[in-house]
């Protein structure tokens, strides 16, 4: 009986790491440049000195779904969406380079370029940091052009390219701050990419699909449900063959 018991407890355990992926991609729905994650079960035998006659369910996260988001248009000219694929470089909280997809940007009160995060974008020189100004414009190619504040209208500081990278999609992992890195550890920052294009003016939405995540959680919560009951069956036959045993 005990092996019913368990196995109905893992499975159950499991059903609630699988409702919380879904949760967090359906929290996400509104998140700008916001990748879901998949999520996938399989059966885990227990190995030991013994004969392998219990398999555990597993949940894991196996990858995130990187495909596009729509574009969203804001009318902000700070606001840049990159078109297919591609990535920003960010500062991460840990002071080390990280990608998003987020480009809604704005210029803190000391001149940091940074998204709707908080988290500062990376250029050709280092982290994005810009002086007073009066105009900015960002091309196509990311380049950050300003007119300094109490110039002239001819007068133009000089350029700043965004850092846009593009490296293989199967060596990034995404991690509990929504960032991207890439799975090795030890592997070097990612190389500018040239032919990467950004539109100014639009964000990028999030990847997440409402619809397929709802009914992800509400199947996970019949499964839930269904082990809760095998658990309560179990306890209720012990309780029998108890009875019966006390009987004799």
């Amino acid at each position: 009986m005990d092996r019913a018991l368990y196995i109905a407890m893992s499975g159950a355990k499991q059903n609630t790491y699988g409702q919380a992926a879904h949760a967090n991609n359906l929290a996400n729905v509104s998140t700008t440049g916001f990748r879901s994650d998949y999520t996938q079960s399989r059966a885990q035998g227990v190995f030991g000195e013994h004969f392998p006659s219990r398999a555990y369910a597993m949940t894991e996260r196996p990858a995130s779904d990187l495909q596009m988001g729509s574009l969203m248009e804001t009318g902000n000219n700070l606001d840049l969406a990159i078109e297919g694929s591609g990535w920003f470089a960010v500062v991460g909280p840990d002071g080390q380079e990280a990608y998003t997809r987020a480009g809604d940007l704005s210029v803190d009160a000391l001149g940091r370029v940074v998204n709707g995060s908080g988290r500062q974008l990376i250029g050709d020189g280092g982290p994005v940091t810009l002086p007073e100004y009066e105009q900015i414009d960002i091309s196509k190619a990311g380049i950050i052009t300003i007119q300094p504040k109490g110039e002239v209208p001819a007068g133009v500081a000089e350029p700043v390219q965004l850092k846009l990278v593009n490296p293989d999609g199967e060596l990034l992992e995404k991690g509990e701050d929504g960032l991207f890195r890439f799975r090795e550890p030890g592997t070097p920052p990612a190389q500018p990419d040239p032919n990467i294009s950004v539109v100014g003016g639009f964000v990028e939405s999030s990847n997440v699909n409402a619809v397929s995540e709802l009914t992800s959680l509400i199947q996970l919560n019949r499964q839930y449900e269904m082990q809760v009951k095998m658990m309560k069956r179990v306890d209720e036959l012990a309780a029998a063959t108890t009875q019966i045993m006390s009987n004799q």
